[in-house]
């Protein structure tokens, strides 16, 4: 039984691994996306983890579902599709580590999942269920997260939402934007970027963004902040936390690796968000700083994420890169 389920897209990320003799840049193709990273990191922190989602039926496809299992990620919620090719994304790197992507991905398999074909049973058994926007946009998937989302909220589920904003992937930003925030009212836990909390919100403090989100009914919001580290905020409580002066290669997974870490603590600490002390919720964003932080220290993504042994170990050994907030 999967305690967490994170549902959404699974898909190839092609990152730079350097170049031909004559120049040519080459690229390693690593398993990513943003829900199944969630799962991964879940399991490599410990807890139970299951993937909801679809893949194509193609070389890549099976790459992606062979990886899943490997991690220990439950697959019975992913399908692959005989007529729709597995998404693929392109990373460009900056010298700071920063990505800029390109994808491939007119419709891809992910955008097929279907809530009709779904075996609800998975969401009946998990204890929290995760879940990104990039599905929104296009159907079926987007009528599928919709309902799989309120069903959940309906067996008194966890939600977590990761907005997870991409304009690639958007022919129109308004609407991207206006899907994007369609989601807030079923999140009980939310993580967002500087960027999207104000797409998200309209406003131009983080204490003000992370308050209008609290007020639409959120119960735990965490900003990932880069190296200044992330702030966290409930209804009775605030805090920020420095992360960990690792040395940067690829970002690329760094706020899944959050994410997965800070839910698996919840999960395993048998709580609501909206019930956890601040003592406690300091001591999961630390870990989760920490795993985001060695999680950058290699390239790709899924092949980054850290297990727990390393996360401590970051803790105990790693300084914190205290930058003033």
């Amino acid at each position: 039984m999967a305690e967490l389920l994170s549902m959404g897209e699974l898909l190839i990320d092609f990152t730079p691994a350097g170049t031909t003799e004559d120049g040519r840049l080459l690229f390693a193709r690593n398993p990513g996306g943003a829900p199944a990273n969630v799962a991964v990191q879940a399991v490599r922190a410990g807890v139970t983890a299951g993937f909801l989602g679809r893949v194509g039926k193609d070389m890549f496809g099976d790459f992606l579902a062979s990886t899943l299992t490997e991690c220990g990620v439950e697959t019975a919620g992913l399908s692959q599709d005989e007529s729709y090719a597995t998404t693929l994304a392109f990373v460009q790197l900056s010298e700071t580590g920063d990505r800029d992507f390109s994808f491939y991905r007119d419709p891809g398999a992910d955008t097929r999942l279907s809530f009709e074909e779904t075996d609800l049973s998975l969401i009946d058994r998990c204890k929290l269920l995760c879940f990104g926007s990039l599905l929104l946009t296009a159907e079926p998937s987007r009528s599928a997260v919709e309902k799989l989302v309120a069903y959940a909220k309906s067996r008194g589920k966890i939600t977590a939402y990761d907005p997870n904003w991409r304009p690639p992937l958007w022919k129109d930003q308004a609407e991207g934007i206006a899907r994007m925030r369609s989601l807030v009212g079923q999140a009980d836990i939310m993580k967002v970027s500087e960027e999207e909390l104000f797409l998200l919100t309209n406003r131009e403090s983080m204490e003000e963004g992370a308050a209008e989100l609290l007020s639409q009914g959120v119960s735990l919001v965490t900003v990932t902040l880069g190296p200044e580290g992330c702030a966290a905020f409930t209804k009775e409580f605030s805090l920020r936390k420095h992360t960990y002066d690792t040395k940067v290669c690829d970002t690329t997974g760094s706020g899944d690796s959050f994410f997965g870490a800070l839910l698996s603590k919840i999960v395993a600490s048998g709580k609501h968000p909206a019930k956890l002390t601040e003592q406690e919720l300091s001591e999961y964003v630390d870990f989760a700083n920490a795993a985001g932080a060695v999680c950058a220290t290699k390239a790709g993504a899924i092949p980054a994420l850290p297990h727990t042994e390393a996360i401590e170990a970051c803790r105990k050994n790693i300084p914190l890169l205290e930058r003033q907030f």
